[in-house]
C-alpha cells in the first residue's frame, strides 16, 4: 500500500557514518532511493560521526520545512549501543530544545524476511558468477557459508547474526555454515575462516552481512585473501553486501509502517541493560547515554583523500595527511578492524570516549588477538 504521512509529517534516517566515503555516498544513495519513492514526503538524513550532514543537521532541515512530526528510523542492522543509546540521546537532546517538534524513534531492520531475502540475492549472485568464472557449479552441499556480522558488545545484536545464518543456510541448503565477527567480540574473520577452511568443504563463501562498503568491508576480504593463500585447495568466494536491495527499502518503510502504528518496539527481554544477561549481569541499569558528541561531524578532508573515497583510514594518519597536504583532526579511533575493540576492553581511552569493559576481551578468537594481527600486518 505504500507510506501514508500527513503535511506535516517528515522522515530522518539516522547512520553512524564511516571514515569511507563511498559508504557516505551509499547510505545517501538508500536515503535517495527512500525520496524516489515518496517525492511528495520530506525526507532527510544523518550520522552520528565522521560524515557530514551530522543528525541535528537532518532534523534543521526538516524543522525549517514545516515539519511537526518526525518519524526517526535507525539505519542500522542490530539494536546494539548505537541504535539503543547514541541515536536516542542525539534526537532528545534536539527534542528538548525543540517541544514545537515530536520525534518518534522506530526500530532498526532486525531479523526481518526481507532482509533475509535480500541476503540470499547477494549470495546467489556470488554462486552464480563463481560458477561462471569456474566453468561448472559446485554443489550447496559441498559450499561452507560464512557469515560476518559486525560485532558488537552486545550479545543479544550478535546472537542476531548466528539467528541470520541459520536462516540462510536452512533456506538455501548449504553442507555448512559458521558465524563469525569484524570486530569487538568473537570469533573474528581470520580465525572463524581457519576454523571453517578445515571442515573440508570445496567452497567458502564469505558474506558480510552489512548494509554498506567502508574499512571494515576492505579488511574482511583482506582476511579472506590471507587465509585462502593458506587453503589453495579450497575455494573462497566473496559475496556482495546488502546495499540498496529493495527489500531493504522495503524493510526501511514496514519500521516507518510500524511507527505510525505504534508498534515500534525493541526487544527488551534480552537487553543486558534490562535484565541477566549471562556474562553481562554488571551492565543492568547503566546510563543511556550517547558516546558521540564529541566527534559528531568530524571528517572534514576524507572526500578529497587521495584513496577517491574507497578510504583504509590511512588518510586520518597526522604523517600521511601532512605529507598529502590534507587537513587533519585527532579524534576516536574507529580506523580498523578492531574499532571498538581498544575501548570495550578498557573503560576509557585518552579522548574521555567511555564505554564499558567488554568482558571478554582476552578471549584468544578475538578481539584483542585483531589488535596483535592488525600491528603484524
Amino acid at each position: 500500500m505504500g507510506l501514508k504521512l500527513p503535511k506535516d509529517t517528515g522522515i530522518m534516517i539516522c547512520g553512524h557514518g564511516s571514515r569511507n566515503q563511498n559508504a557516505a555516498k551509499e547510505f545517501a544513495t538508500l536515503s535517495e532511493g527512500l525520496k524516489e519513492r515518496y517525492p511528495e514526503y520530506a525526507i532527510e538524513y544523518g550520522y552520528l560521526e565522521f560524515c557530514n550532514p551530522v543528525i541535528h543537521s537532518g532534523l534543521d532541515r526538516l524543522k525549517e520545512r514545516g515539519i511537526k512530526r518526525v518519524l526517526a528510523v535507525p539505519g542500522m542492522l542490530f539494536a546494539a549501543g548505537h541504535a539503543k543509546n547514541d541515536i536516542p540521546s542525539v534526537l532528545n537532546t534536539y527534542q528538548a530544545a525543540n517541544l514545537e517538534m515530536s520525534i518518534e524513534y522506530g526500530s532498526e531492520l532486525g531479523v526481518d524476511l526481507k532482509m533475509i531475502k535480500a541476503a540470499s540475492h547477494r549470495i546467489e549472485e556470488a554462486i552464480v558468477e563463481a560458477d561462471k568464472e569456474n566453468g561448472k557449479a559446485v554443489s550447496r552441499h559441498e559450499t561452507l557459508l560464512m557469515v560476518v556480522g559486525r560485532g558488537s558488545s552486545d550479545p543479544d545484536a550478535n546472537s542476531n547474526v548466528s539467528k541470520i545464518t541459520r536462516m540462510l543456510w536452512e533456506g538455501m541448503g548449504f553442507g555448512w555454515a559458521e558465524t563469525c565477527y569484524s570486530g569487538v567480540t568473537f570469533p573474528l574473520v581470520e580465525p572463524g575462516l581457519e576454523h571453517a577452511a578445515k571442515l573440508g568443504y570445496k567452497r567458502i563463501i564469505v558474506f558480510p552481512y552489512f548494509l554498506f562498503t567502508g574499512v571494515l568491508i576492505k579488511r574482511i576480504f583482506n582476511y579472506t585473501d590471507d587465509v585462502a593463500a593458506r587453503h589453495p585447495n579450497v575455494e573462497f568466494v566473496k559475496a556482495g553486501y546488502l546495499s540498496n536491495h529493495p527489500l531493504v527499502l522495503d524493510t526501511f518503510e514496514d519500521r516507518l509502517q510500524d511507527i505510525l502504528d505504534g508498534r515500534a518496539v525493541m526487544n527488551c527481554q534480552m537487553c543486558k541493560y534490562r535484565d541477566q544477561v549471562l556474562g553481562f549481569e554488571d551492565q543492568i541499569g547503566l546510563p543511556q547515554e550517547s558516546h558521540h558528541h564529541h566527534v559528531e561531524g568530524i571528517g572534514g578532508g576524507l572526500e578529497d583523500c587521495p584513496c577517491k573515497g574507497d578510504c583504509d583510514a590511512s588518510c586520518r594518519e597526522e604523517a600521511f595527511c601532512k605529507e598529502h597536504d590534507l587537513p587533519w583532526t585527532p579524534l576516536h579511533d574507529h580506523s580498523s578492524d578492531h574499532e571498538h575493540n581498544r575501548d570495550h576492553s578498557h573503560e576509557h581511552n585518552n579522548d574521555g570516549h567511555h564505554h564499558h569493559p567488554y568482558p571478554h576481551a582476552d578471549h584468544p578468537l578475538g578481539p584483542k588477538s585483531m589488535i596483535k594481527n592488525v600491528e603484524k600486518k
